[in-house]
């Protein structure tokens, strides 16, 4: 089983920011999350790791391939998936997918036609791979990704925030996607979309500013907190109250009413009541650095 292993990752950019403060990471087969918010570093690993950027210091191997100076040799069993990407709009889904294989070196016509069907069943395109691309939903566009990264049979795929605009129906089938490739292949999506990690990964982390906070299990770090959420409905005015007490998770409107979840030990009183934690509260425990306190 192959093994990707980042050891003491850093980066400051030229203005100062250091977007990366030391990462220690490991990834095998399966789905890992990477959750954090915009500037957290996410990106900045996810570009390290593909090869698009170098690192200051720290290693990356995959295997006994060295990432960060063979990269050549990565490239070719690496598939990665932007935030954003361009398609040609006028050309149909056939045709790009064509080009972009003929240029990663299928030049056998009739084994890369059977690759290109392959492809466009598997990410559920094969009805309208003579559709334009300038008509796809942005659901569609992000399975056409996933079809391209695919070429050369990767065993590391990364997806940079993959369900950022996508609809509900879309969102669904396009982690399905992601899933069933993770049965034979390390899978790293990173994203802010707590839902997607908690719904998919085996394995996670936490970033923010430039530090993993927590790498565990999903269930592992929701198990931890099981007794420790409560949450209360409260009105806008005993909320900043609250905050100024309580060691306040977050806060969110429910059906015209506002949800405050809050991390105690014991029962906080007040009015509070237990609630089964999730995958947000653990989040929002990290992020707010509520671990360190």
């Amino acid at each position: 089983m192959p093994k990707l292993i980042i050891n003491n990752l850093k980066k400051t950019y030229p203005n100062g920011t250091q977007a990366l403060k030391g990462i220690d990471l490991s990834f095998s087969n399966g789905m890992y999350g990477l959750l954090g918010p915009n500037g957290s570093g996410k990106s900045t690993l996810m570009r390290t790791i593909a090869t698009l950027q170098d690192a200051d210091e720290g290693t990356i191997f995959m295997d006994e391939l060295d990432v960060l100076k063979e990269k050549a040799e990565v490239r070719k069993i690496l598939g990665f998936l932007p935030q954003e990407f361009d398609l040609y709009p006028k050309a149909t889904a056939y045709e790009l997918l064509e080009h972009l294989a003929i240029l990663k070196g299928l030049t056998d016509k009739v084994s890369r036609k059977e690759t290109l069907n392959t492809l466009l069943e598997r990410t559920n395109l094969i009805s309208v791979r003579n559709q334009k691309l300038g008509s796809f939903s942005g659901g569609m566009k992000q399975r056409f990704g996933v079809a391209q990264a695919l070429l050369n049979k990767p065993k590391i795929l990364i997806v940079d925030e993959p369900t950022a605009g996508l609809d509900p129906v879309e969102r669904v089938r396009f982690l399905n996607i992601l899933s069933e490739l993770a049965v034979d292949t390390i899978v790293i999506i990173s994203t802010h979309i707590v839902e997607d990690v908690s719904e998919l990964c085996v394995n996670m982390a936490i970033m923010n500013e430039g530090k993993v906070l927590v790498e565990s299990k999903p269930d592992t770090l929701i198990a931890a907190m099981n007794g420790k959420v409560w949450k209360k409905l409260v009105s806008a005015e005993e909320l900043a109250q609250l905050e100024a007490k309580y060691k306040t998770l977050y806060s969110l409107m429910l059906m015209g009413n506002r949800v405050t979840h809050i991390y105690s030990e014991t029962d906080p009183g007040d009015g509070f009541e237990s609630t089964e934690p999730d995958l947000k509260d653990v989040y929002f425990y990290y992020i707010k650095g509520m671990n360190d306190v």
